[in-house]
């Protein structure tokens, strides 16, 4: 039991005589100059604006496809890039300028395609990931489905 002790206080005895040196005479001033930059280029990032966040097609006739654009500009002050745009669906397609930077104040589309399926209203989502600082941007497309002529209808609409 004894030998315990003896152990349990030399390392207490090491902890206490190893925290005696002061911290703060180990801080180098290059390195803090170098921290201030990073931390100031840190905040210099894109900021994606679009035209519009949602598009409407209006009504539509089932299986018609449809596209739009959503144009976007880079309003910061750092190169925009753009690296996955997904959907909700797989009836909805975006395309995008893959991991191509957009230089501060230039624009780029975003190319939207849907292929009309669904019936009555339909709403899609498009997740567009960047190097902003939300890391993401949602829009929004939607349109009312009316079915293919010559399908039948029921009382509550058409059946599927």
């Amino acid at each position: 039991m004894k030998k315990v002790f003896i152990v349990f206080g030399a390392i207490a005895l090491v902890a206490f005589v190893s925290c005696k040196e002061n911290a703060s005479s180990k801080i180098k001033a290059s390195n803090v100059e170098v921290a201030a930059e990073r931390d100031e280029a840190a905040k210099n990032l894109p900021i994606m604006s679009f035209d519009k966040s949602e598009h409407d097609f209006g009504t539509i006739e089932q299986g018609a496809a449809q596209e739009t654009i959503f144009t976007f500009t880079n309003d910061g002050n750092a190169p925009l890039i753009i690296t996955n745009a997904t959907s909700s669906c797989g009836c909805t397609i975006p395309e995008y300028p893959k991991n191509k930077p957009i230089a501060p104040g230039e624009s780029g589309q975003l190319l939207v395609k849907f292929n009309g399926s669904g019936q009555n209203q339909v709403t899609k989502t498009i997740t567009v990931s960047a190097n902003t600082e939300k890391g993401s941007e949602l829009l929004r497309i939607k349109a009312f489905v009316n079915p293919k002529s010559g399908a039948p209808a029921t009382a509550l609409g058409p059946v599927k």
